[in-house]
């Protein structure tokens, strides 16, 4: 089959499109990507004859429907992500992350694609009080990211009824981890980052908001997954990560510092909006026979070795 993937040069889209090329099911990735926050360098290893890319922007339904031209599958990635910035960029983060997709599903629409996984965001859930989330549980956003995630499932559901392609939405938990795109503003890879560099910990509120991890490899696993084998992934649905990677901020804090073996300080600032919580169930997944595979610690200390790993090999003249 052949694949289209929206913000291919991003951080998970990285991870995602080299898994594609490697997989004997697809015959041909397209990638589409404005470049406005990744950069080709990020497809490095994957250029090829089966290998597509084509810049432009999901907001310009033109550029959308070039791309989508020869597509079975789409996985629509291209947002604009880092919920707590979204504040202040709210007007472009609706532009691209609900029209861009209106644009994606139109499009789809048009050229008779038979699946598209959306990826939306356990960040929906807002401050649940519950510490077991399931898909059923109603959605609470507190940012602009995720209002837009919201109503862009409800866009998807639209869709297939009018254009009649299936669809599902993966509802993500919070990535960390290396890949070529790599985000420093994720908690992880921040507090990472900064312990490797002697500096201080800095959780803000108590600590005590929970999230939900997973790998960026087991991200791009997950879409790679639901899109090659939908038979699998029925439901409209899916919170995407795993029981045992719901922890609280603080926590997290306490394993960088442990793996990193450093005496690093864990700096605690007052904040009246410590952000999002949410504890979340990923039981409905086990049913797509899809499950993750590295842990927080794993990612942890492989970030922390590629970081702190030189090459010293120079390309002679």
């Amino acid at each position: 089959m052949r694949v289209l993937v929206t913000g291919g040069c991003g951080y998970i889209g990285s991870a995602l499109v080299p898994m594609l090329l490697d997989d004997d099911r697809v015959s041909a990735v397209a990638v589409l990507d404005s470049l406005a926050s990744g950069t080709p360098a990020n497809l490095s290893g994957c250029i090829g004859e089966t290998l597509q890319f084509r810049r432009g922007d999901v907001r310009e339904y033109g550029d959308v429907e070039r791309a989508m031209r020869e597509a079975d599958v789409v996985i629509h990635l291209a947002a604009i992500t880092g919920a707590a910035s979204t504040h202040d960029r709210r007007e472009e983060t609706f532009a691209v992350n609900l029209d861009g997709t209106k644009n994606v599903l139109t499009a789809a629409g048009k050229f008779d694609v038979e699946h598209v996984v959306f990826a939306s965001s356990c960040n929906n859930y807002g401050r649940a009080a519950s510490t077991d989330i399931d898909e059923e549980t109603d959605q609470d956003p507190l940012n602009p990211y995720a209002e837009t995630k919201v109503e862009a499932e409800h866009l998807l559901a639209e869709a297939m009824d009018e254009y009649g392609f299936d669809g599902t939405a993966l509802r993500m938990s919070t990535n960390y981890g290396w890949s070529p795109g790599i985000r420093f503003n994720l908690v992880v890879n921040h507090f990472v980052f900064r312990g490797l560099t002697d500096r201080p910990l800095t959780v803000y509120g108590d600590g005590n908001n929970w999230r939900p991890f997973i790998h960026v490899n087991d991200a791009a696993r997950a879409y790679a997954h639901a899109a090659l084998n939908p038979a699998s992934w029925p439901k409209a649905v899916y919170n995407v990560g795993s029981n045992d990677g719901n922890h609280r901020i603080s926590e997290i804090a306490e394993i960088v510092r442990d793996e990193l073996d450093r005496e690093l300080d864990i700096t605690y600032l007052e904040d009246e909006h410590p952000g999002p919580s949410y504890h979340v169930n990923f039981d409905r997944l086990e049913e797509t026979g899809f499950t993750t595979e590295l842990t927080l610690r794993d990612g942890v200390r492989d970030l922390a070795n590629r970081m702190q790993r030189r090459n010293t090999r120079l390309i002679e003249a």
